[in-house]
């Protein structure tokens, strides 16, 4: 079985925020934070993709770990869900700053994501807001598609 990595600055902090919220940092916890560190922003896995992706790199973590893990990482935004209409679930990499405000191409049949930016959409979030006498806090849009090869596939 790999050994587990010494801990990093990242570590250290979610064991702190762990540690104050009564848990601990468990080696599963730190296997699926750094899988996502590792692939860095703009990655978009499901919890199986987790699953299979610590499964091919030997880290044993059980299927229903990695779901109780995204959905506490979650939570401590460290991980940004995307809900899809289809009722799939895929976690990405939070970060803070820029990125906050980033939207997304989602293929209805397999699922696959891109990120893309647009200002036209964040100016529309806010005039739609100001005009309702919001404060805006977030812009996200979902858009629904067919990627190349799931169009390429219907055609066929």
């Amino acid at each position: 079985m790999p050994s587990i990595p010494a801990p990093q600055p990242q570590a250290e902090s979610l064991r702190s925020e762990l540690h104050g919220r009564g848990q601990r940092l468990t080696p599963q916890r730190q296997r699926v934070l750094a899988l996502f560190e590792r692939i860095g922003e703009g990655s978009h896995l499901s919890a199986e993709e987790v699953h299979q992706r610590l499964l091919r790199a030997e880290e044993r973590v059980s299927l229903a770990t990695v779901y109780r893990t995204l959905r506490l990482l979650s939570s401590m935004e460290l991980l940004r869900e995307l809900e899809l209409p289809e009722g799939g679930r895929r976690f990405e990499l939070a970060t803070g700053g820029d990125h906050r405000d980033h939207h997304h191409l989602v293929c209805v049949r397999c699922g696959h994501t891109e990120e893309f930016e647009s200002q036209a959409v964040i100016s529309a979030g806010e005039q739609a807001a100001g005009r309702h006498g919001f404060r805006l806090l977030e812009c996200v849009l979902n858009v629904r598609a067919l990627c190349p090869s799931c169009a390429a596939a219907e055609v066929s």
